[in-house]
């Protein structure tokens, strides 16, 4: 194979389907990364309260 410009400077032409199912892909992608780090962080923040209650347990309301 020989090396030519019209190989590497010229762009193929993609279709709306596969631009669309590329764009799909990378929302998906995106998705997937926000909802692993608002699963950690909801677990990070669940810990963080159970230990803090553990530490000092909330009196019990006075009988009237």
């Amino acid at each position: 194979m020989t090396a030519n410009s019209e190989r590497f400077f010229k762009p193929t032409k993609t279709t709306a389907h596969k631009k669309a199912s590329e764009t799909n892909l990378v929302a998906w992608r995106i998705i997937d990364q926000e909802t692993t780090a608002r699963e950690k962080k909801t677990d990070k923040l669940r810990t963080l309260r159970l230990t803090n209650e553990m530490a000092s347990p909330t009196p019990l309301p006075k009988r009237k």
